[in-house]
């Protein structure tokens, strides 16, 4: 059984304020043949730079950088070894000091978590994090075979070597405990890849029905293709300063707070332990819960979700989580690892998860919409982007930009596409605060982020 020791649950505390000022991503496709990746990292620079309303020019802003993070998932794609130097020299950043990083599916917010940290220590005051990822480099089936042997090759490997065939257990455990069906999965894949059919970067929107769900082809059961999000190739950045250099460049930053947890699963032998209860929840509410499910996490829940909320939630003072967030983005790689985190981060007590979307809450108009962005079902899984883009999304809608990002005909010719005659605004009214969850693995590591209003 997992126990804690006297200070391992510290909260973190900055030892200055960290706050993020713009955002930048490329269109995200299938296959990106006439780009080279240094061209895909450095276009999503530019549009940070050029398109969120900082008030220096693009170079001064460079100029005034100290530090970069860059977030990758594998260098096999590329069979590229220590990409971040390559990318930090076509950026024009040598010789200012950066380092990589590489968390799985969680490298993006593992990044910008680390340079939060470089903001909040006083390393630097202006900070880039960029990520990125070339699946399109290899073939659809060695690429799930890169992917695959982050999982754990003692326990996780025995499960399958595809993703799917890892989350089609936690699939079938969940949908026994807590009745799950699959009418419930369907509708968020029916949601988030409608939203994205409002996103000019999506590789993946459309509008399905139930049935174009249920019947679309099994990837590893009770998974469907519908479910799952695709291989991605294409980038993302954002910028992060302290207080001060935050309202030099933009009169709209937002304040960031950020942590992490870890959990590798263990295949018939996942060390149990006490729920970490979040602030909105009571000693003595889970007893019942834990009565009929009493190896918490088991396979149903992700404790370095859970433990990354429990230290954000104090670190930013959120007291109750549907009550004050505005939006959340969540990792919905698959329809099941959405759901899931629905429990694991508050968003319903553990148990009742499915009512977050039976009840509205989740969609645009509800009480805290999810995945308004499109999500990683309908717009992107570049590996070491996602937990940067996702972040991005939310900076926009807390500065009330996603019309622009996602209106703007110019970003719809930049993807080669026309704006849909349909197209519908997916601005959450006067939002103040959004959340971020960048998931790895099977939750080997997850980051869980808050950007609040500072203006």
């Amino acid at each position: 059984m997992i126990t804690f020791g006297k200070g391992n649950l510290r909260i973190p505390k900055w030892s200055k304020r960290v706050f993020m000022v713009a955002g930048g991503c490329t269109p995200f496709r299938k296959y990106y043949p006439e780009y080279k990746l240094e061209e895909l990292v450095m276009m999503a620079y530019k549009m940070m730079l050029e398109d969120n309303n900082l008030k220096l020019s693009p170079l001064e802003i460079k100029d005034s950088i100290q530090f970069a993070v860059y977030g990758e998932f594998a260098d096999h794609f590329q069979d590229q070894l220590l990409c971040e130097s390559k990318i930090h020299d076509y950026l024009g950043l040598d010789p200012l000091y950066n380092v990589g990083i590489k968390t799985g599916g969680a490298t993006g917010g593992s990044a910008v978590l680390m340079g939060a940290q470089a903001i909040a220590s006083g390393y630097a005051n202006c900070c880039l994090v960029a990520g990125w990822e070339r699946m399109d480099e290899v073939d659809t089936r060695t690429g799930n075979f890169y992917i695959s042997t982050a999982a754990c090759k003692d326990f996780e490997t025995r499960m399958g070597r595809i993703y799917s065939s890892y989350y089609a257990p936690m699939a079938n455990r969940f949908a026994w405990a807590y009745d799950l069906n699959d009418q419930v999965r369907a509708k968020i894949a029916i949601k988030n890849r409608h939203y994205a059919t409002m996103n000019p970067n999506a590789q993946q929107p459309g509008d399905h029905t139930e049935e174009e769900v249920l019947s679309s082809r099994m990837s590893a059961y009770p998974l469907r293709f519908l479910e799952c999000c695709a291989m991605t190739a294409g980038s993302a950045s954002v910028l992060l300063c302290d207080e001060e250099m935050a309202y030099k460049l933009s009169d709209h930053p937002v304040e960031v707070f950020i942590a992490g947890g870890s959990h590798t699963l263990r295949v018939a032998d996942r060390r149990p332990m006490d729920i970490p209860l979040l602030p909105n929840e009571k000693p003595g509410m889970y007893d019942a819960f834990l009565k009929k499910n009493p190896r918490w996490p088991g396979f149903e829940s992700f404790l370095a979700a859970r433990f990354a909320a429990y230290l954000t939630y104090r670190m930013a003072g959120i007291k109750e989580p549907v009550e004050e967030l505005d939006l959340v983005e969540l990792h919905d790689a698959f329809t099941i690892s959405d759901v899931q985190t629905y429990g694991d981060i508050g968003l319903r007590p553990y148990g009742q998860e499915i009512d977050y979307i039976e009840s509205g809450d989740a969609y645009y108009g509800g009480k805290c919409p999810a995945n308004l962005s499109g999500g990683l079902l309908g717009t992107m899984h570049a590996v070491g982007a996602t937990g940067i883009w996702q972040a991005a999304e939310c900076l926009w809608q807390l500065q009330g930009r996603y019309d622009y990002f996602h209106g703007d005909p110019k970003w719809w010719k930049r993807a080669g596409k026309k704006k849909p005659k349909n197209w519908t605004s997916l601005q959450v009214k006067d939002p103040k605060q959004a959340l971020w969850v960048s998931h790895a693995g099977v939750g080997s590591h997850v980051t869980v982020g808050i950007l609040r209003k500072a203006w």
